[in-house]
């Protein structure tokens, strides 16, 4: 048997996956938790989202997140969901990629760059114009039962004793892509949310049906099923 191919191929393969680690691992990861003080005591849940830099350049330079919406189950047959999105004027998606950074920027009272991501602990604040869109099912089987909930004044969409208790953003370890499972590995992208909101995997585009019903604007500039979950 021939290897003296062998070295420069195992040189060149070690090379590839080197390159593919440096560009498909994630800048930085942070917990998304959203609390709700209910009639019940409060409640909360959590995501963990990962920010990706386009570092191959095949999306034009554009920093992109990967997770999942956060879906609360607030008791009494109530939910309350944070979309991956802003609103600008319209529809924003960007606004993910810096949410974690803009939240430490604004709790250190100082500029946090993307390459200091990874050394910041501990939760920090979401607040004002960071907070994502919450929306609300009256049936979470049915997108066209879904509405806008005001950070300010989630009772009047949720009902009475309902109201936002925070939204937190927090750091966790990056971990090794792509072997990031959890605990030493990293913390690993939540997902879930298709299991919540089962019509997301129809062919007809009933995210956009369901972003309409919560009267949000700009839904047609947008692929609305990225505002509840991206790969």
């Amino acid at each position: 048997m021939n290897f003296k191919w062998f070295g420069p191929v195992a040189l060149l393969a070690a090379l590839w996956i080197g390159d593919q680690i440096r560009i498909n691992r994630p800048g930085h990861k942070y917990r998304l938790t959203v609390e709700v003080e209910t009639p019940e005591g409060r409640k909360s849940a959590s995501g963990v989202m990962a920010v990706h830099p386009d570092r191959s350049y095949s999306r034009g330079g554009h920093t992109k997140t990967v997770g999942d919406a956060v879906f609360v189950d607030i008791g009494g047959g109530k939910n309350l969901v944070a979309l991956l999105a802003h609103i600008d004027g319209k529809l924003d998606l960007d606004g993910m990629n810096y949410v974690a950074l803009r939240a430490y920027t604004a709790a250190g009272g100082k500029r946090v760059s993307f390459n200091e991501m990874n050394r910041m602990t501990g939760s920090v604040p979401v607040a004002g114009a960071l907070i994502p869109v919450l929306v609300t099912f009256a049936d979470p089987a049915n997108p066209g039962t879904a509405r806008n909930v005001p950070p300010e004044d989630a009772e009047a969409v949720l009902g009475k004793g309902y109201r936002l208790q925070g939204i937190t953003a927090e750091a966790v370890p990056n971990g090794f892509w792509p072997l990031d499972f959890g605990g030493v590995l990293g913390e690993p992208v939540t997902r879930g949310i298709e299991a919540k909101l089962p019509w997301l995997n129809g062919a007809d585009n009933r995210a956009a049906t369901a972003l309409r019903a919560a009267g949000l604007p700009g839904v047609d500039q947008i692929d609305a099923k990225e505002t509840f979950t991206r790969k």
